[in-house]
């Protein structure tokens, strides 16, 4: 990805007289973009051209790049919620423990050699130098003080190459889900992944889920955060939902995640 502001002010700048905005790339692409994008108000058209492109995905907009054209040119719009972590705007997820540290794992170079298959192969990794923190985390004014290895907050429907933030999680629906991933021992772990891939896990003894629309968390340690696949900020963090807040070409059926 190019350097984030970059994209950031190119965006502003050759938008200043366009009708629509049309970017390619992947998630990482997108989310340096979404300040200026949402700046300037203009309807955003997406081509799916990264490693995981879980936007796409959640909007249902097709991989290939000729059908995803076809998208823009249809012209039909619908509005999404953008989420918001320490002034930092995201799609899909904020997280902090494993996935974090799967983001400092995942190289350039390893991402352009396994592709989409590069998140499930350091996953391993990540949980074993995964070492657990205390979080408090005051969802819309109820405190939580929980053990974890992993706090995800999603505003989509999916993350990390096709991962389920939540059976009901929609990027329509004003809410924040965000779920908890207590410490288990490494085989249990991997065992609860497949639930967690398909955003089965809000029944598992080991995660605790919560929605909000306000969110504060607070760490034992500081800690990175990762937002649509780049590390931006850290804890302690403050998260809240901005209703509607873009308008994006996506197919005129309801998208997948309010199925």
């Amino acid at each position: 990805m190019r350097d984030p502001g970059a994209i950031s002010e190119t965006v502003r700048h050759e938008s200043a007289d366009a009708d629509l905005i049309v970017l390619g790339g992947g998630d990482g692409t997108l989310n340096a973009a979404a300040s200026a994008v949402k700046d300037r108000g203009l309807p955003v058209g997406i081509l799916p051209l990264g490693t995981a492109n879980d936007l796409a995905r959640t909007l249902g907009i097709p991989p290939k790049l000729d059908e995803s054209c076809d998208i823009i040119a249809e012209g039909h719009t619908s509005r999404i919620d953008l989420g918001c972590v320490n002034g930092r705007l995201f799609f899909n997820v904020a997280s902090m423990g494993v996935s974090a540290r799967v983001g400092e794992l995942m190289a350039k170079r390893a991402k352009r050699r396994w592709g989409v298959f590069s998140h499930p192969l350091t996953l391993a990794k990540a949980v074993r130098d995964m070492r657990p923190f205390r979080a408090r985390i005051v969802c819309d004014g109820e405190v939580h003080v929980l053990n974890a290895i992993q706090v995800t907050v999603g505003n989509g429907r999916h993350y990390g190459g096709g991962m389920t933030v939540d059976e009901e999680a929609s990027i329509h629906d004003g809410q924040l889900h965000l779920f908890v991933v207590k410490p288990r021992g490494f085989w249990k772990l991997i065992r609860f992944f497949p639930d967690l891939y398909r955003g089965r896990h809000q029944t598992w003894d080991g995660v605790r889920p919560l929605v909000g629309r306000e969110i504060e968390i607070t760490t034992d340690r500081p800690l990175s955060i990762n937002t649509d696949g780049e590390l931006t900020t850290q804890t302690p963090a403050r998260f809240h939902v901005m209703s509607e807040a873009l308008s994006v070409f996506s197919p005129p059926q309801r998208p997948p995640d309010q199925k």
